[in-house]
């Protein structure tokens, strides 16, 4: 019997974890997102933007961050799963005031058919676009982001690479209560598609495998801003992390940038200008 308890007991953490919170612990920065956005579209039109869209949003936290932002600042989270939508309006918005939670709109929709006002700017985060994987695909995305832009405005990207992101590897980090495991599980070097997943895994020996699934085509910078060109944005940027000189790790802040050193596991921001 004693036995049995403690294997319950192993197992308990696992069960009565929340995935989506785990995972907007260990994943999401959104308010870094926000200022970043933000710093990006005063630079080019000398003001902030008030009105954003957040495709793939999840659970919106973004959304719910911009909306945290500004007393004028407007947002749609647009995502085709109702589950962490759900969950979204329950734990994210559920916790704005009232005034706040009247300025963010989410929508269970498709990126591809969504239909709502023009914004100043549209986000992909997370690498979620990276569900299109034939270049066709990849375009008419980018068509689509465009045309919920207003005539100033920009559509944001990340992307990662570098040697490490094309081959098979698992790398874990250390939070308060639990790990965090990325897992690159399948890299095909002819078409770059990925399957990837992540992990949870907690102190009392329980594990959450396989909480998210990821099958992916991994693009490159180039790649990207040459498909946002030909889906009629009039330019282009790329934005690289800066080096922490005493860590020679990156520090979170990310410049715009032509030219980057070689780097074996890099997270980079594109931009494009409508």
């Amino acid at each position: 019997m004693a036995r049995k308890r403690r294997r319950a007991a192993r197992s308990a953490e696992a069960k009565r974890a929340d995935v989506y919170r785990l995972y907007q612990e260990a994943v999401q920065d959104p308010e870094g997102d926000v200022a970043l956005v933000s710093r990006i579209f005063k630079r080019h039109y000398g003001r902030a933007p008030r009105l954003l869209r957040e495709d793939f949003c999840g659970t919106a936290a973004m959304a719910c961050a911009w909306v945290r932002h500004h007393r004028e600042n407007c947002a749609w989270g647009i995502d085709l799963d109702p589950e962490p939508l759900a969950w979204g309006q329950a734990h994210n918005i559920a916790g704005l005031d009232p005034h706040q939670a009247e300025r963010i709109h989410l929508i269970e929709a498709d990126v591809l058919d969504a239909r709502h006002a023009k914004v100043d700017a549209t986000v992909a985060f997370n690498f979620s676009y990276f569900i299109f994987k034939t270049r066709e695909q990849l375009v008419r995305y980018f068509e689509k982001a465009r045309s919920t832009l207003r005539e100033e405005g920009i559509l944001v990207l990340d992307l990662y690479g570098g040697a490490d992101a094309q081959r098979r590897m698992a790398e874990t980090r250390e939070y308060d209560h639990f790990d965090y495991v990325w897992d690159q599980d399948v890299f095909d070097p002819i078409h770059h598609n990925v399957v990837n997943y992540i992990h949870f895994e907690f102190a009392d020996g329980s594990r959450l495998q396989r909480a998210f699934r990821y099958d992916w085509r991994l693009w490159s910078i180039p790649e990207v801003r040459d498909a946002l060109l030909d889906a009629g944005f009039s330019k282009t940027e790329a934005y690289w992390e800066q080096t922490d000189r005493r860590t020679n790790e990156g520090n979170g802040t990310y410049y715009r940038a032509e030219r980057a050193e070689d780097d074996p596991a890099w997270v980079a921001y594109v931009v494009g200008l409508r």
